[in-house]
């Protein structure tokens, strides 16, 4: 199985912690170079270091805002005039919880920035270089809120669902060009949104961590938690040449929480 990603430039939103840095180390290690994408340097200068450079990758970062279109338009199209660019993930931390009855317009404008118009920018602009290669691998981490939504999660729930189509829309119209374009659905993983989550939760039902933790990871067939790793591990296998008729889905790492076929 063909897993190599060497000679291949990879673009990581949210790349410099969590399930983005997790995806970039694992995607570094099949030999790809990676360009991380968050909002603050010192967080991407300490998480560039730790790539795999053993065949030569060679890894930087960029300072950008989702929630500014412009700016990242102007930024990912300087970028692509000088690394063409193989494998996009588009991945940003999800909007505040809270639920949809109390949510006001300029949460659902802001959300749609960040996550779908965002992806839209980014892959128009990387299109061309990945016609000209005849390789491209879109990939965007959302949520299992796209099949099933998640009770006070209003906002990410509907801008999920959004992505999700946008994302399976692409798929048809690029799949011609050797482009594929997939969601990954992952569950709840350990990461810093899911502590934050999981605390507003237990302030609100004026109990402790561990009861909240205790329930959610009850409700999954594993019985715990994800780790960023794998996630990642999901990725890597779509960025690769061996996923190249893999195209539409939505799949999700859950560890068997949605329940259905």
């Amino acid at each position: 199985m063909n897993l190599s990603l060497h000679e291949k430039c990879a673009l990581i939103g949210g790349g410099s912690e969590g399930i983005g840095l997790a995806i970039a180390y694992e995607l570094a290690l099949l030999g790809a170079s990676c360009i991380l994408v968050a909002r603050h340097e010192d967080r991407l200068r300490q998480a560039v270091v730790q790539l795999d450079t053993a065949v030569g990758q060679q890894h930087t970062f960029l300072v950008v805002d989702y929630q500014d279109t412009e700016s990242t338009d102007r930024a990912i199209t300087a970028l692509v005039e000088k690394h063409p660019i193989h494998i996009v993930i588009n991945n940003s931390g999800g909007p505040p919880p809270g639920q949809i009855t109390e949510a006001i317009a300029s949460d659902f404008l802001k959300a749609f920035e960040q996550h779908l118009i965002s992806s839209q920018v980014i892959a128009q602009t990387v299109l061309p270089s990945m016609k000209a290669a005849g390789y491209g691998r879109i990939i965007n981490v959302v949520s299992t809120s796209v099949r099933v939504p998640l009770a006070g999660l209003g906002v990410s729930n509907t801008i999920r669902g959004a992505v999700a189509s946008w994302a399976k829309t692409w798929s048809n119209e690029v799949a011609k060009y050797g482009i594929t374009v997939n969601n990954i659905l992952p569950g709840a993983t350990k990461t810093g949104r899911l502590n934050a989550l999981i605390e507003k939760r237990a302030k609100a039902a004026n109990t402790t961590v561990e009861r909240i933790v205790e329930s959610m990871t009850g409700e999954i067939p594993a019985q715990r938690f994800a780790k960023p790793e794998e996630i990642a591990a999901v990725a890597a296998f779509l960025a690769s040449p061996a996923a190249a008729y893999v195209n539409g889905t939505s799949i999700p790492v859950d560890g068997g929480k949605i329940g259905a076929i």
